[in-house]
């Protein structure tokens, strides 16, 4: 079993060839290619978590469509004095699939 963990945005996914991840917004080439840059590789028994190897390995994938998240509401208010302010925010997501880990 061979399994990576990328960095994707700013946190850490765990992925395998044909996992579909949702990560932060990631522009993709004309072919609609990525490439995610590895923090481990899991081949079977083998961990490698060097700098200098991993610098050898890729991770391919593919971009499947760019997509907003959930709507959150942020909220301030403090007693007695009149103040509130009210603020919305939707993240840019992209959904990506794991094509190739080599």
């Amino acid at each position: 079993m061979v399994y990576a963990v990328v960095r994707a945005g700013g946190r850490q996914e765990k992925v395998e060839v044909g996992t579909i991840v949702t990560m932060d917004r990631i522009a993709a080439d004309k072919d609609g290619n990525v490439q995610l840059i590895p923090v481990l590789l899991v081949d079977g028994e083998k961990i490698t978590s060097d700098a200098k190897s991993l610098a050898k390995v890729t991770v391919t994938a593919e971009v499947l469509n760019d997509l907003r998240g959930p709507k959150i509401v942020i909220q301030k208010y403090k007693n007695k004095t009149g103040y509130k302010k009210r603020q919305g925010h939707r993240q840019e997501l992209t959904r990506v699939k794991i094509t190739g880990i080599k």
